[in-house]
């Protein structure tokens, strides 16, 4: 099952190699605002691990993850393994055309609009 959440990058950290075969990175967000902000720890596994290289600490990022937990010696785990990471809502904004102006956002009306339906009526003959 994947998630995804939106939030600031709070922290990087360098990539451990856990076994000859096997790296992993972790990288915090911080969702919310207010008094108790939350800070929610990823985890990036093996190519993946240069995924959060792109983004700064303090950028807004979406990103996305499974939801993984195991046993071990009768104590359970839970990890967010990160799979993708984007800019957040600000980097998805619609990019400028060449003349260096920003596009303007569409302002026409739904075709079947009420005010077109009243105008159709008027053109009736009786």
């Amino acid at each position: 099952m994947s998630f995804e959440v939106e939030g600031k990058l709070h922290k990087k950290f360098d990539t451990e190699n856990k076994t000859d075969t096997f790296q992993a990175r972790e990288f915090v967000i911080e969702i919310g605002e207010g008094n108790y902000p939350q800070f929610i720890k990823f985890q990036l596994t093996q190519d993946r691990c240069s995924l959060v290289d792109n983004h700064e600490v303090g950028n807004q990022i979406k990103v996305y993850f499974d939801l993984r937990g195991r046993e071990w010696n009768e104590k359970y785990f839970t990890n967010l393994n990160a799979w993708k990471i984007e800019g957040g809502a600000q980097a998805a904004a619609v990019p400028a055309p060449e003349g260096g102006q920003e596009a303007p956002f569409p302002t026409s009306e739904p075709v079947n609009s009420s005010a077109d339906q009243s105008n159709d009526l008027d053109d009736l003959p009786f």
